[in-house]
């Protein structure tokens, strides 16, 4: 049976564009195996999403020997980020193009491990939202 660990990922600003962070979780064999947070500086609400997805695929990038031939599912509560990444809508903003731009290279810089991003519900990624509160909440502008 192949090994499905779990990351997920948050970005939030208060303001849009205001003081933004971004945080990821990865659970791996059932704990917490990384909390990871950042304030991002002045940024809106989708770029510090897309801010935290990146961050949580560089981690992946540097440490994908823990997860070779498995499948790691990845969770945000954005809808527009899942729909943005995986194709389903258009990117306009030039700004999240970018984002997206590095998200794709660091994705085919991850071999031998299978990526599927979902949409979650805010409630059901409490973790990360935790992690983005308490990074601007160290950092008030």
């Amino acid at each position: 049976m192949q090994d499905i660990s779990k990351i997920y990922t948050d970005g939030g600003a208060r303001g849009n564009p205001g003081p933004a962070a971004a945080a990821f979780v990865v659970l791996k064999d059932g704990g917490v195996l990384i909390k990871h947070s950042e304030f991002l500086g002045i940024a809106t609400n989708n770029e510090a999403e897309y801010k935290a997805l990146a961050m949580a695929l560089s981690w992946l990038v540097d440490n994908q020997k823990l997860f070779q031939n498995s499948k790691i599912s990845f969770f945000l509560d954005s809808e527009l980020v899942v729909r943005q990444v995986t194709g389903l809508y258009k990117v306009k903003s030039e700004k999240l193009k970018l984002l997206i731009i590095k998200i794709k290279a660091l994705e085919k810089r991850i071999t031998d491990v299978e990526i599927k991003y979902n949409i979650v519900r805010r409630e059901k990624n409490k973790l990360a939202d935790k992690l983005v509160n308490l990074k601007l909440d160290e950092n008030p502008m």
